[in-house]
């Protein structure tokens, strides 16, 4: 009997575009052979800039295409993902968040936030795609990117309206806090994050106490885009979960 190679559906970052997965899922096919992978662009990026979703809409967006698989999800993508878990368990059978969080608890955190991401949607439409691209890379989150490994031309696939719009309907200011929500997740989590990014390792040990299955691993000498600056470990640490 023929073995179907897994499943997976890659769930991007925030300027980012299904394409930027492309090296990483090279990796991973090097590690453990075949995959069906499915990386599709997210509302408001890539191909998919004229779509206006908020998180649970882009969820059951991710799964339409997606179906039954195991989702990896990165900074949004990895919030995306974790909504598709909660809102359709049948078909999320593995979880991986790379960075992610499941919401800011604190009311008036969560409204300053709003305001934020609200005054970056603006300031992106007042600025042209390639200026704020560069605006982003050049946040402290993304000190480990390298020119290679940031991806700038992928990111350039983006439109100034789609994402403002994502800012304003997916952004973490926007997100309803999930915390409460977590122990209803019945498959097994593996949270991954860098070792730099200390905001994210704590949101990430608070996830995995929170779920019944789940699973940390901090990858040494890598920030915020743990995939992207040590993909080798982070491939390791998925090919693990799956095997």
């Amino acid at each position: 009997m023929t073995t179907r190679p897994p499943r997976i559906v890659f769930a991007h970052g925030f300027t980012q575009t299904g394409r930027s997965w492309g090296p990483f899922i090279d990796a991973l096919v090097e590690s453990i052979g075949e995959v069906d992978a499915v990386a599709p662009d997210l509302p408001g990026h890539g191909d998919a800039s004229e779509r206006r979703e908020d998180l649970w809409q882009c969820a059951d967006a991710l799964v339409a295409v997606g179906a039954r698989a195991t989702y990896v999800g990165y900074s949004m993508g990895g919030r995306i993902a974790l909504h598709a878990a909660l809102r359709h368990p049948d078909s999320v059978e593995r979880l991986v968040l790379i960075g992610a969080t499941a919401g800011i608890d604190d009311d008036d955190e969560r409204t300053a936030r709003r305001a934020s991401d609200n005054e970056l949607a603006d300031h992106i439409i007042r600025r042209s795609v390639p200026a704020f691209i560069d605006e982003w890379l050049d946040n402290p989150l993304f000190a480990g990117l390298t020119e290679a490994t940031a991806m700038r031309d992928d990111r350039l696939r983006n439109t100034a309206s789609g994402l403002a719009s994502s800012l304003r309907l997916t952004g973490t200011g926007t997100q309803e806090p999930l915390w409460d929500r977590l122990g209803a997740i019945r498959c097994p989590v593996l949270v991954i994050v860098g070792e730099r990014d200390t905001k994210f390792t704590a949101l990430g040990e608070r996830i995995v106490e929170s779920v019944d299955h789940g699973r940390l691993v901090v990858v040494p000498a890598s920030g915020h885009s743990v995939h992207l600056e040590q993909p080798r470990s982070t491939v390791a640490a998925i090919a693990d979960f799956l095997g």
